[in-house]
């Protein structure tokens, strides 16, 4: 299988010890596994421990303070704040083995107009990348219902004006359901990804929701053509509710049928 499976660490049972969790993930099928930030550094080392034990590789590491602290704020004390998540994350990474930190970029609310999200987001951006450089690790821009990025045609052109192969797409192929197409966008993205998440989406009534892999209205074998039409080769994490051991098992089949075009 070209495309690595990866779970989302947050999906384990949080009665688990890490280690426990880690080994959970590894039984159940998953190849590697995605953790949050994690500032404190006694837990940083357990994730590492639990990660060599079990044989799972840290590919990723989820970022957390730019929704609550986001890039694009006007107060400097909320943007130091998030690069300071980022700085976390990135020096999770290093710790971890991880090629990559997902990010989202910016936040438009009644505050923040889209142009300025733009702006001060990319110029935040831009002080990262020599971090990210000196430890080859991707900064991974994440499309969200942020009201931000809305096409895919202006995802990339976000991701090219950094003009660094530090900056890519962390594409979520749930979160354009709403409103495209996401076998659509991963041919204008191409190359531009360099990480996937995986989680099903149905719209019915004006509600939207997230429901099991396989149940959603998204047509994976369209997904799965243009991921072998772009020569897609990287880690793809699945990222839904958390769960037991069974369903961690059925939630790792359902991801293996996508992944193999079934």
């Amino acid at each position: 299988m070209p495309i690595t499976k990866a779970v989302e660490f947050n999906m384990l049972p949080k009665s688990l010890s890490i280690a426990d969790a880690f080994q959970l993930a590894k039984d159940c099928g998953f190849e590697q596994i995605e953790c949050p930030t994690t500032p404190d550094e006694a837990k940083a080392d357990e994730m590492l421990a639990a990660s060599k034990k079990s044989g799972l590789r840290i590919h990723s590491v989820m970022n957390q303070a730019h929704w609550s602290s986001p890039l694009s704020s006007p107060d400097p004390a909320v943007v130091e704040k998030s690069l300071e998540g980022m700085r976390t994350s990135l020096n999770n990474a290093k710790l971890w083995g991880s090629d990559t930190v997902l990010l989202v970029p910016a936040v438009v609310n009644p505050e923040v107009s889209y142009a300025q999200a733009w702006e001060r987001s990319q110029r935040q951006i831009r002080k990262l990348i020599p971090i990210a450089q000196e430890s080859k690790i991707v900064i991974g821009i994440e499309e969200v219902w942020n009201k931000f990025l809305l096409s895919p045609l202006e995802f990339a052109s976000y991701i090219d004006s950094f003009e660094s192969p530090y900056v890519k797409a962390y594409f979520d192929v749930g979160n354009v359901a709403i409103n495209g197409y996401p076998q659509d966008w991963i041919r204008v993205l191409g190359k531009r990804i360099v990480k996937l998440h995986i989680k099903d989406f149905k719209f019915e009534r004006n509600v939207a929701s997230w429901v099991s892999l396989k149940e959603g209205q998204i047509d994976w074998h369209a997904v799965y053509a243009s991921l072998q039409a772009i020569g897609y080769r990287g880690t793809a994490t699945v990222e839904l509710p958390g769960g037991d051991g069974d369903y961690l098992k059925e939630v790792n089949r359902r991801f293996e049928q996508i992944l193999n075009g079934e």
